[in-house]
């Protein structure tokens, strides 16, 4: 069989598509629906995330999809832990506006799927991780990207649930210690999302303008 595709070409509907989901993607924490996802929604999430670009081909993740409320429960601690030592590094009003935002949804949403990068696949000596060996978490967050676009594409609202320690999530979860948890992802169906980022509409931070951001030859 050829490693051939017959056509690579992105027709202009296609590429327009690919866009509308890249700026409609949203980071969903209070919108979530009670729905359930179908197993073969999530199974062409996980075929998305898998097909992310990873350095060496090393394909350094795993996917942990959780429905057990018990399960998401124990996440949810963890959670709050770390939601109450992060209201503490703000101070003043910016602690005030911190306290009054929704930052998850894990009990809300239909399940959650950790992404993690073990660190030692393909052995020690990796293809263009040498120079670099942190290439291999950045590969993991490539199959999270992935995985979001691609839920978006299934108008699935996803949270990144960000704020909560990594030795929680592997207690929460069985997570062998070699094995890092990349992201703690909530994921399921919404009854809307935001027209802009949460966060940008309560004016906690603008978005930056591009111009700003280009740097050409040097900084």
């Amino acid at each position: 069989m050829s490693n051939l595709t017959t056509n690579m070409t992105i027709t202009e509907a296609e590429r327009e598509a690919l866009y509308k989901v890249i700026y409609s993607r949203r980071d969903v924490r209070g919108q979530f629906l009670p729905d359930m996802v179908p197993d073969e929604v999530i199974a062409r999430l996980l075929d998305a995330a898998h097909h992310a670009p990873s350095v060496g081909f090393m394909q350094p993740w795993d996917f942990i999809v959780v429905k057990d409320v018990e399960t998401r429960r124990k996440v949810k601690e963890g959670f709050e832990i770390a939601h109450a030592e992060a209201a503490g590094m703000f101070g003043g009003e910016r602690q005030d506006a911190y306290r009054t935002f929704k930052l998850e949804g894990i009990m809300e949403s239909a399940l959650g799927i950790c992404v993690t990068c073990d660190r030692s696949r393909s052995g020690e000596v990796v293809i263009g991780r040498t120079a670099n060996p942190e290439m291999d978490l950045y590969s993991s967050v490539c199959a999270v990207q992935n995985l979001w676009l691609a839920a978006r594409a299934e108008n699935l609202g996803v949270g990144w649930v960000s704020i909560v320690h990594h030795d929680h999530i592997r207690e929460a979860l069985g997570i062998p210690d070699h094995i890092v948890p990349v992201a703690y992802l909530t994921v399921g169906y919404v009854s809307f999302f935001h027209a802009t980022p949460e966060l940008e509409q309560a004016g906690w931070l603008p978005r930056m303008e591009l111009e700003t951001l280009v740097h050409h030859e040097t900084w």
